[in-house]
């Protein structure tokens, strides 16, 4: 039996239409259900279904933690994105030319995976277009602001969030792996969580204005200092998903970072993983 159903993520709606057995692995969007109004426009669709694999040329693939993505394209141009756990693929997703339609084609193998992936790939591209982005970064709120943490695989990003959640009164987690943030028109920018956050799970429906950016690297000491300008661009775009060899995505994503680094206070972090760098993480950023 199948159903569709409704979910709205930093003010996007998206529709999901597969069988009810799918629906009970994705207890992770129960928090951004909605039921869709008329007023409501879809920023995309997903229809999940069981078939065959799908031919393609690949474009690029990207590997980590035993999960594999390939991204490439059909015989009749549609982009395709092929998703792997442990060298099994768990489906294929077709997508439409402008990203708003999205066909997974499942093997029966690591349903919730496919589904996770599926999702997380149409909601960057369809929405870069309206500046939202969807960062890999960790996220906490204090006093009513967010505070995102950036930084390479493995350069401590939850530990900091930690760090800041067990020193830091008042601290909250809104995401530990992929929060989303849209510009406003006054390009401040909001931080949204997701139902989407790596191996915390941390699936909150809530949004913060966004108080600072801080890229974090390992060191012997703890230092920070504020990047601006073409520096603070840079520190962004390695933490931004999206399919930049498409003009239309790219284009979105290079207006929003642009206005991310201009707009809001980008740091570099050089830090241990203690009490201190928390300190002086917090300490300079709400200055």
């Amino acid at each position: 039996m199948t159903d569709t159903r409704y979910y709205r993520v930093a003010k996007h709606v998206f529709g999901v239409q597969t069988s009810t057995e799918d629906f009970a692995l994705m207890q992770n969007y129960e928090p951004f259900l909605c039921n869709r109004s008329e007023e409501d426009s879809l920023t995309f669709a997903l229809t999940v279904k069981d078939g065959e694999s799908v031919s393609y040329t690949e474009e690029l693939r990207q590997e980590e933690e035993g999960q594999e993505i390939f991204c490439g394209k059909t015989a009749d141009g549609k982009s395709v994105f092929e998703f792997r756990w442990q060298y099994e693929t768990a489906g294929w997703l077709v997508c439409s030319d402008n990203y708003q339609k999205g066909e997974l084609i499942m093997t029966g193998k690591w349903r919730k995976l496919a589904i996770d992936n599926a999702l997380m790939v149409l909601y960057a591209l369809a929405t870069a277009p309206y500046k939202t982005v969807l960062f890999h970064a960790a996220v906490v709120s204090h006093q009513e602001k967010a505070y995102m943490f950036l930084g390479k695989s493995g350069t401590g990003k939850s530990t900091h969030a930690r760090l800041w959640l067990k020193h830091i009164e008042g601290t909250a987690l809104v995401n530990d792996d992929n929060p989303v943030v849209r510009i406003n028109e006054d390009h401040s920018a909001t931080v949204y969580g997701s139902p989407w956050s790596g191996k915390t799970p941390c699936y909150r429906n809530v949004s913060y204005p966004l108080g600072g950016i801080v890229l974090l690297s390992q060191a012997p000491y703890n230092k920070i200092r504020r990047m601006r300008g073409i520096e603070a661009y840079a520190a962004l775009v390695p933490s931004i998903s999206g399919k930049r060899w498409d003009k239309s995505v790219a284009d979105g994503l290079h207006e929003t970072e642009n206005t991310l680094a201009m707009a809001t206070p980008v740091y570099h972090l050089e830090c241990l993983p203690d009490e201190e760098a928390a300190r002086v993480c917090e300490g300079e950023i709400k200055c």
